[in-house]
This record gives structure tokens, sequence and C-alpha cells, in this order.
């Protein structure tokens, strides 16, 4: 190896070294992705929420909840007496809610038994909706910073100014004699709800439509924390539920079959059957039979033979062998169809197939004349 080439290829690693050395010694860019996860410390995760939970709640038990509201409750329902053998409150947060309706008719049993339910996001699920008669709205067309302010006069010192990241969702219909209006957004001075507690049976369903008040973007940023510890606020000081985008079943993806992939004997059953059908594709690949021959079906040739023979007349310029030949097979088609005598073509020929063949008359004597003519 030549002294050029030594010097190249030490050249390419210190190149390739430095390249390395660059992009694992840069800064990683903030990533904005609204995750509303308690594991992301990114500007809207909730990391921050669910550690200082303990600090807001110093006298309850936080629990996280990793799979549907309706399979965790509903483990704890007494199905005798109509009781939760467990009490407290249950905690989303989250832009879209994402939980079924049997999840959410279960959280509205669990209020209705004296505990309370707070969710904050932007799209509460339609059963709730219709279930607590309220509805919302979404006014997209809107610039500048909102202020966030509360009903209760002891929260007026907690009203806070936001700039990043809200939406103009608001509720545009509630049900006055079982809901408290909490709080207001103004956005282009427009004063519009985002904020009830409604009463169901024994409890409360809190729902906040601004959630990304309470990431660690807003958690940080000045004072803008006082709004979400006011709106926490609400909620006793028992157990609290956080409810964890971090699904056990997130780890079978969104699949039909997650059900199936998460009982051991099913899944077993299931794999075993997917094995079975593979050995019976690998053992009958083969054919058991020689191929058989693709036999073609003889060509129509009919009408590339009458295409000849036409030009054939064209070319001699015989048309009146062609004139006499087109008269004759249409004579012979009105023998054999309509059963005339075509051996005098006058006007007792005409009416006849005009009677059978039901077309002018007119046109059937112009067609005989032509024919005599020709």
């Amino acid at each position: 190896m030549n002294k050029a080439v030594r010097f190249y290829i030490v050249l390419l690693v210190l190149l390739f070294a430095g390249l390395f050395a660059i992009e694992f010694t840069k800064q990683q860019p903030i990533s904005w992705v609204k995750t509303y996860n308690e594991k992301h410390k990114i500007p809207f995760g909730t990391f921050i929420l669910y550690e200082e939970l303990e600090q807001l709640f110093p006298e309850s038990e936080v629990k996280k909840i990793t799979v549907t509201p309706f399979e965790y409750f509903d483990e704890y329902f007494d199905w005798e007496d109509s009781t939760y053998s467990i009490s407290g409150n249950y905690l989303y947060v989250n832009e879209y809610e994402t939980m079924d309706e049997y999840s959410a008719q279960e959280l509205m049993d669990f209020a209705a038994r004296g505990n309370s339910i707070f969710i904050s996001t932007s799209y509460p699920n339609q059963r709730f909706q219709d279930s607590l008669y309220f509805k919302t709205n979404n006014d997209f067309y809107f610039e500048g910073s909102a202020r966030l302010t509360f009903t209760n006069p002891e929260f007026s010192k907690d009203s806070v100014s936001v700039d990043k990241g809200l939406s103009n969702i608001y509720f545009s219909k509630i049900d006055t004699l079982n809901t408290t209006i909490l709080g207001f957004q103004h956005f282009d001075e427009k004063k519009r709800v985002n904020f009830i507690k409604v009463e169901y049976g024994s409890g409360y369903l809190y729902f906040h439509l601004q959630p990304m008040l309470f990431t660690n973007y807003h958690l940080l940023k000045k004072d803008q924390y006082k709004h979400a510890a006011a709106a926490l606020s609400y909620l006793d000081d028992d157990t609290i539920y956080f409810d964890s985008p971090n699904k056990n079943t997130q780890d079978l993806g969104d699949s039909p079959l997650r059900f199936i992939l998460s009982q051991p004997a099913l899944r077993a059953a299931w794999y075993l059957g997917l094995m079975s059908l593979l050995l019976f594709l690998i053992f009958n690949a083969k054919r058991k039979q020689r191929i058989v021959k693709v036999v073609k079906p003889l060509e129509n040739t009919t009408v590339a033979f009458t295409k000849t023979i036409g030009n054939l007349y064209y070319e001699t310029k015989d048309h009146n062998t062609i004139i006499e030949k087109k008269i004759t097979y249409f004579l012979e088609y009105i023998r054999l169809v309509y059963y005339l005598d075509t051996q005098i073509l006058d006007d007792k020929f005409a009416k006849s197939l005009y009677l059978k063949y039901r077309k002018s008359l007119e046109q059937i004597k112009k067609l005989i004349k032509l024919f005599n003519i020709l």
C-alpha cells in the first residue's frame, strides 16, 4: 500500500470521525409534538403535572391507569349492591379523548356513586355530550393571546394570559339545571365558557377544554401553573386515578386481534394456527400434476377474410358485383326471416314487407326502387 492510499484512508477515517462527533454533540431540536404523556419532558408533555400531583394532593395516593377506564373500574364494581369498592378522583388530560363509549359510561357510573371525574380535553366524548346535555363548538379563526378566568372570586388572581398552543373550542350549550360554569376564555373580546361542573348522581364531572394549560410548557411559564392548580382544586383530597396514555394495549397496536393477543391461551392458539397454515402452504407449494398446456381457441378470421375480399373488389373497381351480392344477400334474408317471395319487387311486395317488417312504407318503396335502378 503506497503512501497516497494510506493518506486517503486516514483522511476518510478522520472525516467520518468528525461527522460522528458533530452529530452526537450538536443540540437536539425541541419537539413541539402534543403528546400529553407523563413520561415526556418535552414542552407539551405532562411530566411535571404527574410529578406534582402528590404535592397538590398531599393526603392522596396517585394511581396510574394503564388500561381503559372500563377495564379498570369495572373490576371494582359490585353487581349485587351496585357500588364500587374504591373511591376517588379520575384525571384525564389529552387533546383528543380516545376512550370508547363503554369507558365513558363507566366513568359516569363511577361519578354517580359520589366520585369526581376531571377531564381536560378539547374534544369530549360524544357519549358525555349526549348524556349530560352539553355541546361544544370550534371557532377556528382567532389571533393573539387569550385570557382564562374563573367564576369563583377566590381564584381571581389565578387568571392567566396564554399565547401558545390554545384552541378556540368552547361550550355552546349546557344543561343549566345540573351544570355550573367554573371558567371562561376570552378570545378577541369574546367571553365563552370553557370549564364546567356537571352534577351527576352523588358526584361530579368536570370538563376543561384547554388541556394545554396542564403541559410542561405552561406549568413552567411565569405563574401559569396557578390556573392548573386552581382548576384541580375542585377535586377532593382522595385517591387520584391518573389515566395514562401509555396503555398496556398499545404494545399490541390498534389491531382487532389485541384482545386475542392479550390472553395467553388465545395467543398460543392463534400462533399455532398460523404455524399450521404456514406448514400447509410449504408442503403443498409443489404442483401435484404437470402444467396443463394452454390451448388457444381457433381465431375467428371471418372479419379479416371479409376485409380482404372487400379490398379485392375495391382495388379491381368491380362495384357491380358487390351491388349484386348485397342485394342477393338482403333478399335471401327477407325470404328466410319473413317468408316472402322476392322474385317480383313491386308494390305488392312492398306492402307485404311493410306488414311484417313494420317500417315506413315509403322507405321500403324507395329501397325497392333503388334495387331496380341498380
